[in-house]
């Protein structure tokens, strides 16, 4: 028995290892190096900016007038309101957005609101389509930038998307904002700077047309913006991050909301890792495909709070095996992956989330991540499996 239970605990922190070492990796190669602020290249190509929208009347008007002063004559802005039961689609005309309406009680869901608009759009297509998501600010000066760097590199752009709090927002929520910006700024920076394309992150994306146009949106995919990313991938066009180009929103304030956002967003990302992961690699290593094996491998990296959870226990587990029966392999190399992952999170702090969270709050992250043992149970036990709209503090 103590042998099977060696062998177990070992096979465990040979698994766990890779995830921890890609985590460092991209961490160390992220807060290392910064983003060069070069021109971008290439002109400014005529552009589309595509909208979906759902019951999004208390917001909308807020975004777009962001958005509209970055746009030029030749562009244009199609908002899809999909199945609203509010006023999202006069606000979005009355905003100067060319507007679309879109019910179907059957095919619900992000994925077919975006192929609605690119079907929309066939009939004179630009040469870039920029997806933005209707609770987004765009910063200045993104549109001209995404549009230049996706025309001169024919290859799908994604912006640094971060998500915020509102003042006074309670330590947990502070934990996700920190957790959220080392996956999507210090991971994705990180990438950048090996040479390796990023995952799409739902919004501040922009694609060559021959790209989404071929693309296969209508599906009511739970992640729908990382199933596109690793598509195109596999297609030969993996996407490139840009950094200096950014689009924000914020986390919603109320219990449901927020609950509803972690469970499809980590529900989705588990699952992709189970049925896209293995498949991924073996197709990297048959094709010698260097960018789907950095994709594939930064796939493999499960939600912080999950890794977190997992090298915990398997350090104690590999502890009293080591205490019992001397077993010295499990706890040496679960030894080096703590301090691994604490290299990764205190090393994302003191560069990118100092004004985010202290470090005596960042302390209670290992309480966070056993706050959040039921959602992961929950992945285990009935999986959210389609795509649901976040409640939006103003429902």
């Amino acid at each position: 028995m103590s042998e099977w239970l060696q062998w177990l605990l070992d096979a465990a922190a040979v698994l766990v290892l890779l995830p921890v070492s890609v985590l460092a990796v991209e961490v160390l190669a992220g807060v290392t190096r910064s983003a060069s602020g070069a021109a971008p290249a290439g002109e400014r190509v005529p552009l589309a900016i595509l909208m979906p929208a759902h019951n999004e009347a208390s917001g909308i008007a807020a975004v777009l007038r962001a958005l509209v002063p970055q746009l030029i004559n030749s562009d244009r802005l199609l908002v899809v309101a999909d199945n609203c039961t509010d006023d999202t689609a006069a606000i979005a005309r009355a905003a100067g957005a060319e507007v679309i309406e879109r019910q179907n009680a059957t095919l619900r869901g992000k994925g077919y609101a975006l192929d609605a608009g690119i079907r929309h759009l066939t009939a004179k297509p630009p040469a870039v389509v920029i997806i933005v998501d209707a609770d987004c600010l765009v910063a200045g000066g993104t549109i001209d930038l995404l549009s230049r760097r996706c025309g001169s590199s024919r290859r799908p752009i994604q912006a640094l998307y971060l998500m915020r709090n509102l003042d006074g927002a309670p330590v947990k929520m502070r934990i996700a904002e920190f957790a959220w910006t080392l996956k999507n700024w210090v991971r994705a920076n990180g990438l950048l700077h090996l040479g390796l394309p990023c995952q799409l992150a739902g919004t501040g994306m922009a694609f060559p047309w021959s790209a989404i146009a071929s693309a296969d949106l209508a599906t009511g995919h739970i992640v729908e913006d990382l199933k596109l990313g690793l598509d195109l991938a596999r297609a030969g066009t993996p996407a490139l991050f840009c950094p200096e180009a950014r689009v924000t929103s914020y986390f919603p304030a109320s219990a449901d909301g927020a609950r509803g956002q972690r469970t499809r967003w980590e529900h989705g990302h588990l699952g992709v890792i189970l049925s896209d992961a293995p498949k991924l690699i073996a197709q990297a290593l048959v094709r010698f495909d260097a960018d789907l094996m950095g994709l594939a491998l930064d796939l493999c990296v499960p939600p912080l709070a999950l890794l977190t959870l997992l090298v915990a226990a398997l350090w104690i587990a590999s502890a009293l095996v080591f205490g019992f029966w001397r077993a010295q392999f499990a706890l040496d190399l679960m030894t080096l992956e703590v301090a691994l992952l604490g290299f990764s999170v205190l090393a994302s702090w003191a560069k990118f989330g100092r004004n985010i969270i202290s470090l005596k709050s960042l302390a209670f992250a290992v309480v966070y991540a056993i706050s959040k043992i039921p959602l992961y149970a929950k992945f285990l036990l009935a999986r959210q499996l389609h795509w649901v709209r976040a409640k939006r503090d103003s429902d």
